[in-house]
């Protein structure tokens, strides 16, 4: 696999593309087992609550994580590119979607944040 801090995140110009997704899970172990038995997903743990996810070429292209009590969602959350995460997720908003985990840093790779739209569907944003 790929070492995960020279792998490049950081979001193209297609802002329409699904750029990543993360799967929230209450048993992260369990979950990581059955998607690298079913799609033979290479899995790297960096820590007891994530792990990345990769296709065959090893590259990542996704997260498995532990859902604790507080925890925004549970799930599969696809993560779109935007080129402003707040400035998205007051649009959002505006439209009728909830906000259901506030813009955060993630280090060394961009902000990330979600909402679920008016149907309830969650759906992640992710900027450089």
């Amino acid at each position: 696999m790929a070492d995960v801090n020279s792998v490049d995140t950081t979001p193209t110009a297609n802002y329409l593309a699904p750029g990543w997704f993360d799967i929230s899970t209450p048993d992260a172990e369990r979950t990581r087992a059955f998607y690298k038995e079913l799609f033979g997903w290479t899995v790297h743990v960096l820590d007891e609550t994530y792990s990345l996810v990769g296709g065959a070429n090893g590259e990542p292209m996704g997260g498995i994580g532990q859902a604790g009590p507080d925890a925004p969602y549970t799930g599969i959350v696809t993560y779109f590119p935007v080129p402003d995460v707040e400035a998205a997720l007051v649009q959002a908003e505006k439209l009728g979607g909830t906000r259901r985990m506030d813009p955060q840093a993630i280090p060394g790779r961009g902000r990330i944040a979600a909402f679920a739209d008016p149907d309830g569907n969650v759906v992640g944003l992710m900027s450089p």
